[in-house]
């Protein structure tokens, strides 16, 4: 298998489709979610939107490079976005990850892979392979982390003796 179809599939597997490493993957753990449960910081840590936007935050950065634009993410601004507030404003979240994360695979799927090997916009980020398996490798830490916090909602609520968060 070539190196572009190898990271095509990593990236399918903890965005959108995957099931093998992990048993799910960000797209499926964040489809279900109300609203109300999205934006919960349970005991101090970050809410599954704070997950969902700091995610897409390096995806959504790392289209425009791969569409020739420059790199202006920065990862002091990894968390800053408007309260969400609404069911609708939580869905278009969702959807925004969705099509950002789709529109990430079918570039990387396009790159040539000697690519892969030219530095990502400076010297000191590294080559585009290394970018492309940090989404991966980043994608999982808050895979992991958002499975915990969704876990620890859902029986927070069916468990009328939890104190309140």
């Amino acid at each position: 298998m070539n190196q572009i179809k190898s990271l095509v599939n990593r990236l399918k597997e903890v965005l959108t489709e995957g099931k093998w490493i992990t048993g799910t993957n960000f797209k499926e753990q964040i489809v279900d979610v109300h609203w109300e449960d999205a934006i919960l910081n349970m005991h101090g840590l970050n809410s599954i939107a704070d997950l969902t936007f700091h995610v897409n935050y390096y995806i959504a950065g790392l289209i425009i490079v791969l569409e020739g634009g420059p790199l202006e993410i920065r990862d002091k601004y990894s968390f800053d976005y408007p309260a969400i507030q609404s069911e609708e404003e939580w869905l278009n979240m969702i959807n925004k990850f969705c099509v950002d994360a789709e529109k990430y695979i079918a570039l990387v799927e396009s790159l040539p892979e000697e690519k892969l090997y030219e530095f990502f916009v400076d010297e000191k980020y590294g080559n585009v392979l290394r970018n492309i398996n940090v989404i991966v490798e980043h994608t999982y830490y808050h895979l992991g982390q958002l499975v915990i916090i969704k876990r620890m909602i859902r029986e927070a609520d069916n468990n009328t003796d939890v104190p309140s968060v």
